[in-house]
């Protein structure tokens, strides 16, 4: 039987997968409620949107505003974002000891993003990562973004090894869809943030993990096909 393996590259989404960044987007959202003179929200009512990007928190967090207001109040939302980075949120439990233990075993690592390439870049230092990350790819870096597979393609390119040897983790199904076109294997992270009745047992992925620290075993990373 051929010894388990980690994979020649891990690729990994940032917000909900990497970093729980929930805590620095309520005080966003909190900071423009209180502009408006609404009430704060709880962080459990914010945190299954965050995955889903600046619109869809917006939706949560102005619920009664149509669509062109919401649309309107972006710029403002990822300004007063920009000033949160890494005020609040932190890497999940265990992402510090996963990364490690790639290096360790010669694994490249980096991460693919839909978030705006400027806002990931300005987290990197905060978690330390700004020497170690082989890889960013934003939303905006390309002209394509996920679920379209190219943004892996192209961070498999950029580190040079072949799609069929990345690994990509994501905690949205938009990520397994992405990964499963670009040719990669992919594992559902369950830690995430997702919206109530979402079924990751039905993404498709490789495997599906409960805790970043299940990734320190070489065995929970899925095979190459």
């Amino acid at each position: 039987m051929t010894a388990s393996v980690f994979p020649k590259a891990a690729l990994f989404d940032l917000d909900g997968t990497l970093l729980d960044s929930a805590p620095d987007f309520l005080a966003t959202a909190n900071r423009m409620r209180e502009a408006r003179g609404v009430a704060p929200m709880a962080l459990d009512e914010l945190r299954p949107y965050v995955s889903r990007g600046a619109r869809a928190m917006l939706g949560a967090v102005f619920p009664d505003a149509g669509q062109a207001d919401r649309e309107a109040r972006v710029p403002e939302f990822l300004n007063i974002y920009q000033g949160e980075i890494g005020r609040h949120g932190l890497p999940f439990d265990g992402v510090a000891a996963l990364l490690e233990t790639l290096e360790n075993n010669g694994v490249a690592w980096g991460i693919v993003t839909n978030k705006p390439e400027y806002l990931a870049r300005e987290i990197l230092p905060h978690c330390g990562w700004e020497t170690r990350c082989a890889v960013l790819i934003g939303g905006d870096t390309l002209a394509e973004r996920k679920p379209h597979p190219l943004p892996l393609l192209a961070a498999a390119e950029r580190i040079g090894i072949g799609p069929a040897d990345c690994v990509y983790v994501g905690d949205d199904e938009r990520d397994i869809v992405a990964a499963r076109a670009a040719g990669m294997r992919s594992i559902a992270a369950l830690w995430g943030y997702r919206l109530d009745g979402e079924m990751p047992a039905e993404w498709g992925a490789d495997a599906a993990v409960e805790r970043p620290a299940q990734l320190l075993d070489a065995t929970a990373w899925p095979r190459r096909r």
